[in-house]
């Protein structure tokens, strides 16, 4: 059975620590060489949608890789083979890091909104507040994550990186939650916290070999209220424009207070990520 919002398994602070060691033992693609910071520091680059049709970083110790089309419910067309140049590939295959949008645009705006779904929780629409409720949120935030993770699986599949009829993922694969204000979110920051555990129970349930959060403190605190629910998560860090700004996110717990493993900072046009 589905995990309920009132039974997130959360993923201890041992295994959440994994991300950063998982980071620094990948081996490297073809097209993503080693490379390292000033002080032996390693840094890996993300790409995703904006880069389609475009060129590549290159130098980079490993890829991330976003498999939305910059919102929920819209795959990245260059994740797979589609435009002949698939950023799943890029960034190592099996031995990639992917990130996915979140939102929760509640349910006058969406028409993904999981009205009378009855599982993981129950959106009820017959009783009053009907389905803009916690419950509802958690669905939509669960069938988002797993509508991103399933088309991961398909451009494994399409590439020859999974087998037909696949349904998960390389279990080395690290996942990422993309939470910013340019997606939609409520007003009631108790409602967003509910459709991120959502998305956190989801990829639970297919148990990749880690789970965090993408974001700045300020759009962490704006979205969630900045709840202690996610201190078992690391968090990378967005914000910086050089890697001494980068270098300096990499200090204190991070937003969600269960430590930083990566922060992200502007380098040669590219979005490129330190590991802490």
């Amino acid at each position: 059975m589905s995990p309920s919002r009132n039974s997130v398994r959360s993923l201890a602070r041992p295994m959440m620590a994994a991300v950063a060691v998982l980071a620094l033992l990948l081996t490297a693609p073809a097209t993503v060489a080693a490379r390292s910071a000033g002080g032996g520091s390693t840094v890996a680059y993300d790409i995703s949608y904006p880069q389609c049709g475009h060129s590549f970083p290159t130098g980079a110790s490993f890829g991330i890789v976003g498999v939305n089309d910059g919102i929920v419910f819209s795959p990245n067309p260059c994740l797979g083979p589609g435009d002949g140049s698939p950023e799943l590939s890029w960034a190592g295959g099996v031995k990639a890091q992917l990130y996915a949008n979140t939102g929760n645009p509640g349910p006058a705006l969406s028409s993904h909104w999981p009205n009378g779904q009855a599982s993981p929780d129950a959106c009820d629409t017959t009783a009053s507040p009907g389905s803009d409720t916690a419950n509802c949120a958690f669905d939509y935030g669960y069938d988002a994550a797993a509508d991103s993770y399933q088309t991961a699986v398909r451009a494994y599949v399409s590439l020859g990186l999974a087998h037909s009829g696949a349904t998960r993922t390389p279990a080395s694969n690290v996942w990422w939650l993309d939470v910013e204000t340019s997606n939609s979110w409520r007003t009631n920051v108790s409602l967003n916290v509910a459709a991120l555990q959502g998305a956190v129970a989801y990829l639970g349930s297919v148990g990749p070999a880690g789970i965090g959060f993408y974001s700045t403190s300020y759009q962490w605190k704006q979205i969630t209220g900045g709840p202690a629910a996610f201190a078992g998560y690391r968090s990378w860090v967005a914000g910086a424009s050089t890697a001494r700004q980068a270098a300096s996110n990499c200090v204190g717990k991070g937003f969600t207070g269960g430590g930083v493993t990566m922060a992200q900072y502007a380098a040669n046009g590219f979005d490129a990520d330190l590991v802490c």
